[in-house]
């Protein structure tokens, strides 16, 4: 049988262990930075590192018995502590929207989320260039700087959705399709998965996809928006079931401000992707 969880501290506890990493970490590096390209291509920084040190130190002394995943660890040890994560992981991505960090671009976040058992229980997504923290705990709701979030006031029809669509990682006919006969209003990227998840659920855009992204990207904000209210999840394949959180794979990210909403656009995404 598995051992009880240990000793979580209070959410605002950890909103604060997450905000003053940011503005230790981040804040003071942003417009200043050199970045090194890892083994897949992508940046990375001594603002990524530093908040990864800062907080595996900080939830080591609150949490001893929760180990920290990481962004920024190898693979093998990555996959090593989701399989003996019976008692809880943090899941952390230090700097989500890294190569916008770089460039100089003020869209990007750090995001933290406890997961145990294949399911994330508390999530934390802090920007901050606005100086907002979206916070959600699973069966409690979601907030936004502390008050609750909802996604209120959404349209009624896809055609007058704002769609928030990251091209790079989708099938060609799926990618042609929403290029040539989009179905919804406008369309929005902002590369940075955590925010994109939480922007949802705040109401800044009504669908989503993305069609490859890890546990450390969606862990957090996946949990706000379902907590807020939002519709959807993760997906092997565009054809697929949902599924859990519980795979460093990459997963195919689909989801909606409303269950209404959400049947339209996977309908669309489903026939678009076969055609």
């Amino acid at each position: 049988m598995d051992r009880e969880p240990v000793d979580i501290p209070p959410l605002q506890t950890l909103i604060g262990l997450v905000e003053d990493a940011a503005s230790t970490e981040i804040t003071p590096r942003f417009g200043q930075v050199c970045a090194d390209r890892k083994g897949d291509g992508s940046l990375l920084t001594e603002a990524d590192l530093g908040v990864q040190r800062r907080l595996t130190a900080a939830l080591a002394e609150r949490a001893p018995g929760v180990p920290l995943l990481g962004e920024e660890m190898a693979a093998s040890a990555q996959q090593r502590l989701l399989d003996e994560s019976a008692k809880g992981l943090w899941c952390l991505d230090p700097l989500d929207g890294t190569g916008n960090f770089v460039a100089g671009i003020p869209v990007f976040a750090v995001s933290l989320a406890l997961i145990r058992r294949g399911r994330v229980e508390l999530g934390i997504v802090h920007d901050p260039v606005r100086s907002e923290t979206f916070s959600a705990v699973r069966g409690g709701g979601a907030w936004l700087n502390g008050s609750p979030l909802t996604p209120g006031g959404q349209p009624q029809r896809l055609a007058d959705a704002s769609g928030l669509v990251d091209f790079k990682r989708l099938p060609a006919a799926l990618a042609t399709a929403l290029a040539v006969r989009p179905p919804y209003r406008s369309q929005r990227s902002f590369g940075s998965v955590a925010l994109d998840w939480c922007w949802l659920a705040a109401g800044r855009c009504h669908v989503y996809l993305h069609g490859g992204q890890r546990l450390w990207d969606y862990a957090a904000g996946s949990l706000v928006l379902a907590e807020a209210g939002g519709a959807g999840g993760l997906l092997e394949s565009y054809d697929g079931d949902w599924v859990r959180a519980d795979s460093l794979a990459p997963r195919i990210a689909l989801a909606a401000a409303d269950d209404a909403l959400l049947g339209a656009w996977r309908s669309w995404v489903r026939d678009a992707n076969r055609s």
